[in-house]
């Protein structure tokens, strides 16, 4: 089973004079097939936490492990590729490329993974219509409703299989009723193709979804039930 270990991060930004510390000696690991949520107050630290544990920015201090990898003694390149493979990404606005159909920017990360651990393209095309997105494949982003968007970008995000899912936000930009349509949807792929939600969120009833809750509360990674 893939792991993933997170050991004393610590983060700190240096904002002038000063130094701003974010969050101070985590320690969790998250198991695939675990979905793990991550709420707090803004500004707590909770997407840069997310960004630190997806190997997209690096920590002040602490490690990170994916299996035997140990981020901090690893090349760009092969952390790259370590991303393409075994996560996926989706955040509070859908980052779909305008000028490319929705199937094109689906089938995006697929082309670069050279892999043969990916979705192919019937699969691809089963996974669109599960996501109500069958007659919308030719259509450019902006004919696309907000919801319509953000189904497109969870689909991008899977095509590779990941491992774990990186969600920030991912309902934000919604309504109401969208936002809890876009949740169940992952909570249910997650369940159907064994990947890892870790997510932040302040939609508290979303992060009731989850396996396992969390709390960013002074610096510190506090776990409730």
């Amino acid at each position: 089973m893939n792991k993933l270990v997170i050991d004393n991060l610590s983060k700190t930004f240096n904002i002038g004079n000063e130094f701003l510390e974010v969050f101070s000696n985590i320690k969790l690991e998250i198991n695939q097939g675990t979905n793990i949520g991550i709420t707090g107050k803004s500004g707590s630290g909770k997407s840069t936490f997310l960004q630190i544990v997806a190997s997209l920015d690096k920590p002040s201090s602490g490690e990170i492990f994916f299996n035997d990898n140990k981020f901090n003694q690893m090349k760009n390149d092969e952390l790259s590729k370590l991303r393409l493979e075994n996560f996926g990404f989706v955040y509070q606005f859908h980052h779909l490329l305008e000028d490319m159909t929705i199937l094109e920017n689906v089938l995006l990360p697929n082309q670069y993974n050279k892999s043969d651990n990916k979705f192919n393209k019937e699969e691809i095309f089963n996974l669109l219509e599960k996501v109500g997105l069958s007659e919308r494949l030719h259509h450019l982003p902006w004919k696309l409703s907000g919801g319509e968007k953000q189904r497109a970008a969870i689909v991008r995000a899977i095509v590779n299989k990941p491992n774990f899912l990186f969600l920030d936000e991912p309902t934000g930009n919604l309504d109401e009723s969208n936002a809890k349509s876009i949740q169940e949807l992952l909570i249910n792929l997650s369940k159907d193709l064994k990947f890892s939600l870790i997510t932040s969120s302040h939609d508290i009833e979303f992060i009731k979804m989850m396996d396992l809750k969390y709390e960013i509360i002074n610096r510190d990674l506090i776990y409730y039930d």
